[in-house]
């Protein structure tokens, strides 16, 4: 991974076999440093925005003034949402456009023909970390892919935030609803799902990488449902751009699983919320297919999801040396 890389990189034609992998990399290229900045502003300081303004609206503003702010904030978690509004998606660009850069972040696919351009795919995004910031570059960055469309999946919980809700969704955010999810694949969109989730931050860990998996099923019997390969996807470096400390302990867990979100402290560059510039190598393996099955028995899933998990722990394997973490550990729990 280079800072020059841009663009797709394939293997030069040979007389090997067409059954042979053909593997393609994309890297985000580097901008003005000041862009970048502005651009990692927008996309990750929203939620600290936010709460600057009701902190200070609370501390320097009368009650009267204090309680329209919020009531400000309120009417925007119910204002209709213009999916398609121009300047929002230009933002939208904009982000995209320089956040790849800032790390870089490199996509590199084992396979790239093995995808079909009219066919949906639930891509299984490991790990979720302090934030899963890798799973919106890819969804930029798999443009290059012969793939239609791609949401990434998120809490519920996004689009009940103001402001925030309505960014995300300009930056192929989409509510992770049973119904919502099924409705995009059927629509012939594939779907980045995290399935550790954010209760997968509270067993995260410094020396090795954790992913929480073995009771995560749900996302497998949905993409069977709607006939979805399931791809497997791991972000390399993504769990190093941000230093961070968590509260250990049963009520804590308890906590994290009742809130939806484990209470953690992090920090990046100069004790703030910008990441630490680290490479990041987001690597997408071969699509698992199987059995057309609208209404696939427990058995069934869980062979599938068996084979999740194995490709999972392949795929780290096979490229943790080429991400520059040859002594890295995956532990699937």
């Amino acid at each position: 991974m280079t800072d020059e890389t841009n663009g797709i990189r394939r293997p030069p034609p040979s007389s090997s076999s067409a059954a042979e992998p053909t593997p393609a990399e994309y890297t985000g290229k580097r901008g003005p440093p000041f862009l970048e900045f502005i651009a990692i502003m927008m996309w990750l300081g929203t939620l600290h925005f936010l709460a600057f303004i009701v902190v200070a609206s609370f501390l320097l503003l009368s009650l009267p003034k204090f309680l329209m702010v919020i009531a400000m904030l309120l009417v925007l978690t119910f204002i209709p949402i213009n999916e398609n509004c121009k300047w929002g998606l230009a933002l939208a660009r904009f982000i995209f456009k320089h956040v790849g850069g800032y790390f870089p972040a490199t996509i590199y696919v084992e396979d790239i023909k093995a995808f079909d351009p009219d066919q949906s795919y639930v891509f299984g995004f490991e790990p979720h970390s302090v934030w899963p910031m890798g799973a919106g570059i890819m969804a930029n960055l798999t443009s290059f892919m012969p793939i239609k469309k791609v949401r990434i999946l998120a809490s519920s919980a996004v689009f009940a935030t103001p402001l925030i809700r309505h960014l995300w969704t300009w930056l192929k955010v989409s509510s992770v609803t049973k119904k919502n999810f099924a409705s995009l694949l059927k629509s012939g969109c594939s779907c980045i799902v995290i399935p550790g989730g954010v209760q997968e931050t509270f067993f995260m860990k410094h020396d090795y990488e954790v992913a929480f998996l073995k009771t995560r099923k749900g996302f497998i019997r949905l993409a069977m449902e709607n006939n979805s390969p399931v791809v497997p996807v791991f972000a390399f470096g993504q769990s190093y751009v941000y230093k961070w400390a968590k509260p250990q302990g049963k009520f804590f867990l308890k906590l994290s699983r009742a809130i939806k979100f484990t209470p953690m402290i992090f920090w990046g560059a100069f004790w703030s919320f910008v990441p630490f510039r680290r490479p990041m190598l987001m690597v997408i393996g071969k699509p698992i297919h199987f059995k057309k099955n609208t209404t696939p028995t427990m058995e069934e899933v869980s062979v599938v999801h068996g084979q999740f998990l194995e490709a999972l722990q392949t795929l780290f394997d096979r490229h943790k040396a080429r991400a520059g973490y040859p002594d890295l550990e995956l532990q699937i729990i």
